[in-house]
């Protein structure tokens, strides 16, 4: 039986082609995140062991499905330890992430490791999405923090409409979570080419894009909201990812 890749050899499965200095910054994350989680607790002590799968590599799904335009700004809420907005912020260092979370604890862990890892597109917000005022972004990120009718009922008002609304408006097809089927939008499964540079036909990141598990018929349903639903075990065929997917609620749909 072939032995179950781990640390950064599950992400170069995936991914090629970063530069140097990314390369150091993903490599360094498995000791950073080891000495704070030891003590703070922000990532399950049981999960810890598996911090580039179940942690890097399903942040970076996001990147297999969506660029983000250079200069763009993202919100990432309920950040948590710092996912999926940390790799993200390595994988487009054009793109600034904000990163709030109402646990100041969690904060100061992904503050210290923003800082160890030099990110200079990071900063952070000890704050409730929704007490947000005053803010746009062209993106919000999310990862099991919430319900998607929460979710979108906090990112709506924070969200600006992408630059051409109507061709996002096309990009953004609507698809059941199938994992043998393309998309509506015509989309198939990414390949392992996504580490060379976010393939050019990708749709820029817009509207609130989140990482959610399970039965999604009823959340969906209970939302009000037409996602556009990819499953991650399509991108990255991996037995962590069953059931995983990526949900983007687009702006101007709702």
């Amino acid at each position: 039986m072939e032995e179950a890749p781990h640390g950064m050899e599950i992400i170069s499965r995936y991914f090629s082609a970063f530069t140097g200095e990314q390369l150091a910054q993903f490599s360094a994350l498995e000791s950073l995140y080891n000495e704070w989680n030891a003590r703070i607790n922000v990532i399950s002590r049981k999960d810890i062991g598996g911090l580039y799968e179940k942690h890097v590599l399903h942040s970076l799904s996001i990147a297999a499905v969506f660029d983000f335009r250079p200069g763009s700004r993202v919100i990432d809420i309920g950040t948590g330890g710092g996912f999926p907005g940390i790799p993200l912020a390595i994988f487009f260092p054009d793109t600034h992430f904000h990163l709030v979370d109402s646990i100041g604890k969690k904060l100061k862990v992904v503050e210290a490791v923003t800082e160890n890892l030099g990110l200079q597109n990071v900063t952070t917000m000890h704050t409730r999405a929704e007490e947000i005022q005053g803010r746009k972004f062209d993106a919000a990120v999310s990862r099991a923090v919430a319900p998607l009718t929460d979710l979108w009922k906090w990112s709506k008002p924070l969200l600006r409409r992408p630059p051409d609304a109507n061709k996002e408006r096309l990009a953004a097809g609507l698809s059941a979570p199938d994992s043998n089927k393309e998309d509506s939008a015509g989309h198939s499964p990414a390949t392992g080419s996504a580490g060379q540079g976010p393939a050019a036909d990708l749709p820029f990141a817009s509207g609130l894009i989140c990482l959610k598990g399970g039965d999604l018929a009823a959340e969906i349903s209970e939302s009000g909201t037409r996602p556009r639903v990819r499953e991650i075990y399509q991108l990255f065929p991996e037995a962590a990812f069953v059931g995983k997917y990526i949900v983007q609620v687009p702006v101007g749909l709702h």
